[in-house]
């Protein structure tokens, strides 16, 4: 009968590698993003507002030659326009804007 020899994992499996025992340096980043009101200057917003800043000088200078009715017509599609444009703009400074 022939006997049997029995074999541990340490011997089948390689050691495990030790960490080494440098560490590696800290890394310091700094973002002066969410604390500086220069982060609030979006392009985006600037584009909004020009626009309708733009629609409300056209309407007064329509006012100002005579076109009333066209005026009217304008001050009837400001009304919806300017509270969704104005609501979108701020739902879409408070999703992108970082505290």
């Amino acid at each position: 009968m022939r006997k049997t020899k029995g074999f541990t994992f340490q011997k089948i499996l390689p050691p495990p590698q030790k960490p080494s025992l440098t560490r590696p340096r800290p890394f310091k980043a700094y973002s002066f993003v969410p604390f500086s009101p220069l982060a609030m200057l979006d392009p985006t917003i600037f584009a909004i507002g020009g626009i309708v800043l733009g629609i409300a000088i056209i309407e007064r200078i329509l006012e100002r030659w005579g076109v009333i009715d066209l005026v009217d017509q304008f001050a009837k599609v400001m009304r919806f326009i300017l509270p969704f444009t104005f609501y979108s703009a701020l739902i879409y400074f408070f999703a992108t804007f970082m505290f």
